[in-house]
This record gives structure tokens, sequence and C-alpha cells, in this order.
């Protein structure tokens, strides 16, 4: 190994080590530039999906949330007629039942 030689930058007759040559050699660049553009396009991914994720979770709590709490109220009115009807002794309300004739 020659005094100036730094790791595997071994330097050959051009003065160039073998590092040098393998980071400017055609294949190399190509990888490099491929890994570019996919992190790059990894980038736009992450960001155009939170911004996804954030939408989809305000509407669920601007649209749904208030339905859910609707339906609640209504399930709890629905059982208190219930038990009410049944404290009084009148027959609870039939739902979607016809009276027969």
């Amino acid at each position: 190994m020659a005094s100036g030689s730094r790791g595997l930058a071994l330097p050959d007759g051009n003065g160039e080590g073998i590092l040098s040559k393998v980071s400017h050699s055609p294949l190399f660049v190509k990888g490099r530039n491929a890994a570019g553009e996919a992190a790059t396009v990894a980038k736009k991914l992450l960001r155009s999906t939170g911004r996804a994720a954030w939408i989809a979770g305000t509407t669920f709590l601007v649209v749904v949330v208030p339905l859910i709490i609707e339906m609640d109220r209504e399930a709890q009115m629905s059982e208190l007629e219930v038990q009410q009807a049944s404290l009084l002794g009148t027959p609870p309300p039939s739902l979607g039942s016809s009276p027969s004739k």
C-alpha cells in the first residue's frame, strides 16, 4: 500500500482512487439519480397522504360524530318511553307494526 492512500481509495497509475472511479461510473450515477427521484416521490406521496388524512379526519368530526350523538339520543329517548310505559302499565308502542283490524 502506498503511504498516501486512504481506506479503499487506493491510487492507481492515474492518481485516481477506486472509489472515485466507481462513483463516477454511469451505472452508479443512474442509481443515485433513481434513488433521489424515488425519495422525492415518496416525500410528495407522504405529504399528499397527510393532507388526505386531515381532510378525512375533519370531515368525520364535522359530519359523522354529530350523527352518532343524535342516534344515541334517539335510542335513549326510545328506552325512556318504553320504561315509562312499563311503569304506567300501558303496553309499549310497537315500532314498525301496523294495527290489525
